[in-house]
């Protein structure tokens, strides 16, 4: 029987003890990675981390948990109330909901009934997750209108521009697999990688998809929504008690989510990896072993998380930008170029897919490297770099800005404004 119809069989509470566990494994998964993350960056930045609650100061998370639910909830009168309470909720569904069309596993048999890892295989599984990932911004940008402060709403703006720049080049980088693979299914792009995992065969799109990744779920260096140091707190700059808790739930469950489907797509998913796909390789790629796969390669990926956020400053806004429209799009769009023209040459000439994909991989990378190390454009007779005033790079005021002095000020001018002054010391006077 086929994935599709070994799920369509499953009875009634087997899908529900599925269902139960992906909302375990999104809570779970998020109080361990916050708990791991103070650790791991207190270690890279010789420091102590969280270490009173609990043996080693691993029960924090749940003393989190449980403190956050009963502190004080803060609601600014300026706020619009439903929108205030919905935007949360906004941003955390969809991050569970996107858990339902991952593979964690082959077929196997809980409690007899045999059945495959995974909630539901759809047809479009890809499309899901992408649409999962973008309906998160939705409750960002209301979050920072409905709070009626205007730190909240920037931030809820930068997160707009964030979103649409980066969800398109990670939605180009998928292009060439599901070229290969020949179809949107999660479960099938899995199953096509048994010759192969795409992480070496589609290099370009795995460094643009895992760039991408990590600016689509508003983390460092990327983080620019939130961006402490100009605009307070930002989008959740209003929201404290349980509200701001599902706002950091959410981020957390979409960093798993992008992680697990980088696994997916990428890294071959539940396969064994190399070295103990040699010993035999039908053994550890049935049963439950699959499963200990898929989350020790998710457990990289969010590692890697933590690892940029503790070693890497935020980028400024101009600077993220361009490279989101000036790099990785340009350079998605070439690649899948590239990918259809070696579809093109196998169908016509003997010479291997990986040795096509590979080079043109290798050229695309260099052409990359190339266009960061150019100089940039320089205006005549200067030495600087040509940053406009307005319509992009970094916002400065207009460089030849002059304040007018009283003497610049026509004769007529200046008399008003010096009676002026001296009727408002008096009054200033007959005040006191």
């Amino acid at each position: 029987m086929t994935r599709a119809e070994l799920l369509a069989d499953d009875p009634i509470w087997l899908i529900l003890i599925k269902a139960v566990v992906l909302l375990l494994l999104g809570a779970l998964s998020t109080m361990a990675m916050i708990v791991l993350e103070r650790k791991i960056v207190a270690r890279m930045q010789h420091r102590p981390g969280p270490n009173r609650v609990g043996p080693g100061g691993w029960f924090q998370s749940i003393a989190d948990a449980i403190k956050l639910p009963f502190k004080e909830q803060i609601i600014p009168d300026t706020a619009d109330r439903k929108v205030y309470f919905l935007a949360p909720i906004m941003s955390t569904i969809p991050a569970f909901v996107a858990f339902s069309v991952i593979p964690f596993g082959p077929e196997v048999s809980i409690f007899g009934e045999r059945t495959v890892l995974q909630l539901v295989d759809l047809p479009v599984g890809v499309l899901v997750v992408l649409a999962c990932s973008s309906m998160g911004v939705y409750g960002i940008v209301l979050a920072g209108w409905a709070s009626g402060s205007p730190y909240p709403l920037l931030g809820g703006l930068r997160s707009a521009a964030q979103v649409i720049s980066y969800e398109i080049a990670m939605g180009l980088s998928i292009v060439a697999v599901i070229l290969f693979s020949g179809s949107l299914s999660t479960g099938d792009i899995v199953d096509a990688q048994h010759g192969g995992w795409y992480f070496y065969l589609l290099i370009p799109s795995f460094v643009i998809y895992f760039i991408s990744m990590v600016g689509e779920t508003n983390r460092a260096p990327f983080d620019l929504p939130e961006a402490e140091s100009e605009l307070v707190g930002g989008f959740h700059t209003e929201y404290s008690s349980m509200k701001f808790a599902l706002f950091f739930l959410a981020e957390y469950v979409n960093m798993v989510i992008v992680s697990a489907f980088c696994t997916t797509l990428f890294f071959g998913g539940y396969m064994a990896p190399w070295p103990i796909s040699l010993i035999d390789h039908n053994y550890f790629n049935t049963g439950w072993w699959p499963l200990l796969w898929f989350f020790g390669k998710t457990a990289v990926f969010l590692f890697v998380f933590i690892w940029l956020r503790g070693t890497l400053p935020r980028m400024r806004y101009d600077q993220f930008m361009k490279l989101g429209w000036k790099v990785l799009v340009p350079a998605n769009l070439v690649w899948i170029l590239l990918v259809v023209a070696q579809r093109a040459i196998r169908n016509e000439a003997e010479i291997s897919t990986n040795t096509i994909l590979v080079t043109g991989g290798i050229v695309l990378l260099v052409l990359i490297g190339l266009a960061f190390l150019l100089p940039e454009r320089t205006a005549p007779g200067s030495d600087g770099p040509v940053v406009p005033v307005t319509g992009g790079g970094y916002p400065v005021p207009p460089l030849d800005l002059q304040v007018p002095t009283k003497a610049d000020l026509k004769p007529r001018t200046r008399r008003r404004r010096e009676k002026a002054a001296v009727g408002a010391g008096a009054d200033k006077e007959a005040q006191q």
